[in-house]
């Protein structure tokens, strides 16, 4: 017993926050294989298109998204439409020897103004597409060109202004980098609590009672020299219950508990019932509560009655009556109850 359950709790801590780091550290490896797969680099900081590019040689290039300035802008009257409404305007420039499509936005076009003498967008590199030879066709019935000079003359790719979308990209990034960083934060403060488990959680909760450190010791002393009451992964000491699991730590002084119950959860398939687990509840004192769930009813039913036992104040099974008591004894955090009060008054 005593080889066993020697630094017992703080070797379970460690366990558990080093199981935790391979959820945090497995998604940044998505994240980085996201980046990489689908170029988000361009889509974050595009190329920038010199005048005496052609787009499809940046196109072959890899620049999938570019920013650039096209002078001389003149509407082709033609119009993309996505679900009944207008999402760009086709323009044409000429580049040099040659001409290229740009599509823009309603904001960029106003609405599709005749000609614009410039306009500095950021856009996507897009290959011709059956609505684009559709357009080609009909511009040059409108220019009077053949179809042959016209596929000779323009460009067989365009810029897309909507196919660089500003707001979606930024909720992307937004999403994306704020992930990121909770990702890294979780993988510090885990790295963190596994070496030096007294400034976990669990042990922190320790401080609305006492110096964490001192009462994590004397947890340890008294459970690896005479635990009062063990099973899988709780434990009752002379002065502490303990719980050690797969779902997480906790170390609560018993003369602080005031509130014990247990909890039923039916586990089924379909209308198959193939197990029940029960959770115990803890509520202690200065707003601290703990669950231990997916526990046998016996083990829970031993450490409700030895709790109980061990502390007489304890108020045990999940009751109107007991809840109100507790509500009594522990109040309304920060007031929440005067507060919501205060503002029936004023309504």
């Amino acid at each position: 017993m005593l080889e066993n359950y020697e630094h017992y709790i703080t070797k379970n801590i460690k366990a558990f926050y080093r199981r935790r780091l391979f959820t945090p550290i497995l998604y940044l490896l998505v994240l980085a294989a996201l980046w990489y797969i689908f170029s988000l680099s361009s889509l974050l900081s595009p190329d920038a298109l010199d005048d005496s590019m052609a787009l499809e040689t940046a196109y072959r290039n890899d620049m999938e998204y570019v920013t650039t300035t096209f002078y001389d802008l003149k509407f082709t009257g033609y119009t993309q439409v996505q679900f009944g409404r207008t999402t760009g305007y086709y323009y044409y420039t000429m580049r040099g020897d040659e001409c290229v499509i740009a599509l823009l936005s309603p904001g960029t076009s106003e609405e599709g103004l005749p000609e614009i003498d410039a306009a500095a967008i950021t856009g996507k590199i897009l290959h011709g597409s059956k609505s684009f030879d559709a357009l080609l066709v009909t511009l040059s019935s409108d220019l009077n060109w053949t179809e042959n000079g016209i596929r000779n003359k323009v460009s067989p790719y365009f810029l897309s202004e909507p196919g660089y979308n500003v707001w979606g990209n930024r909720i992307l990034f937004a999403v994306f980098f704020a992930t990121s960083a909770y990702a890294l934060l979780c993988i510090v403060f885990f790295t963190l609590f596994s070496c030096f488990p007294v400034l976990s959680p669990p042990c922190q909760d320790l401080a609305l009672f006492g110096n964490p450190k001192k009462l994590l010791e004397q947890a340890e002393e008294e459970l690896a020299t005479l635990p009062q009451l063990a099973t899988e992964d709780m434990f009752i000491t002379e002065h502490f219950f303990i719980e050690t699991s797969v779902y997480g730590n906790a170390i609560v002084p018993i003369d602080e508990i005031i509130w014990i119950y247990k909890y039923s959860t039916l586990h089924k398939f379909f209308w198959y019932h193939f197990s029940i687990s029960y959770t115990l509840h803890i509520s202690a004192n200065r707003h601290l509560y703990i669950q231990c769930p997916k526990n046998i009813k016996s083990d829970i039913d031993g450490i409700i009655d030895y709790l109980s036992e061990a502390n007489h104040n304890i108020l045990v099974g999940f009751n109107e009556e007991n809840r109100l008591k507790v509500q009594e004894m522990q109040g309304t955090p920060m007031h929440f109850g005067k507060f919501i009060e205060f503002l029936n008054r004023k309504i």
